[in-house]
């Protein structure tokens, strides 16, 4: 029973910080995109 909730712990924690990663990847690319598409309209 212990063992089965601290698996279960672990799994929600990893699962939290993937989210994460992928968050933040999705918003850094979607930052590099904008400021790509500004300079393009500057220059």
């Amino acid at each position: 029973m212990i063992d089965e909730e601290l698996v279960r712990r672990r799994q929600r924690s990893r699962s939290i910080i993937m989210a994460v990663l992928l968050g933040s990847f999705a918003l850094l690319t979607f930052l590099i995109a904008m400021a790509k598409i500004t300079a393009g309209h500057a220059g």
